[in-house]
């Protein structure tokens, strides 16, 4: 069993990356392989409903990491996606990816329907909640069941302060995706 780790941050080593490799921690405790998937500081573009994606299932523009992020799920057994809040919610550039990466492989196919998903935010002062219904709301559309943990998904920089709190949940959440991924 593989799960895919996305970081959401164009940072590879900042709060965003501490975070999910708590979650990568437990994951491999209970012998599940992890994949990262680092979405970089490119630019990166949003939909423009071009529908190119109908029958191709992948996004026409291929000059980021859209299509590279799709073939990445569909090789996974599930998934986490990290994101940093910014400001008040998702980082934008990849809520502007996963648009794209989601009208492609699940409005016009359900390529990821059954793969167990999780997301993770980090933040500094507010918006962690709407990063994770943000990026949930992907979850749900693709049919794709959303593991849990036993708070919200969520780790303050570790830069800024010790979370104890949510490196429990990180934990947690790493436990209950391991579950549900072995269950399959």
């Amino acid at each position: 069993m593989k799960v895919l780790i996305v970081n959401g941050s164009p940072n590879p080593n900042g709060a965003t990356a501490a975070a999910l490799t708590i979650v990568e921690e437990r994951l491999h405790k209970a012998i599940v392989q992890t994949e990262w998937f680092q979405l970089g500081g490119k630019p990166v573009r949003g939909c423009i409903d071009c529908r190119r994606c109908v029958e191709t299932h992948r996004c026409a523009f291929d000059d980021d990491p859209c299509n590279a992020l799709i073939e990445a799920i569909l090789n996974a057994d599930g998934v986490v996606i990290g994101t940093p809040t910014y400001f008040a919610g998702a980082n934008g550039a990849l809520t502007a990816v996963l648009d794209r990466v989601f009208y492609a492989a699940v409005s016009h196919g359900q390529l990821f329907k059954g793969k167990p998903a999780a997301v993770v935010a980090t933040f500094w002062r507010s918006g962690a909640t709407d990063a994770i219904d943000r990026i949930n709301k992907y979850f749900q559309f693709g049919g794709m069941p959303i593991v849990s943990s036993s708070y919200w998904n969520v780790m303050m920089d570790p830069k800024e302060a010790a979370d104890e709190k949510g490196v429990q949940t990180l934990s947690v959440l790493g436990d209950n995706l391991a579950q549900l991924v072995n269950s399959l």
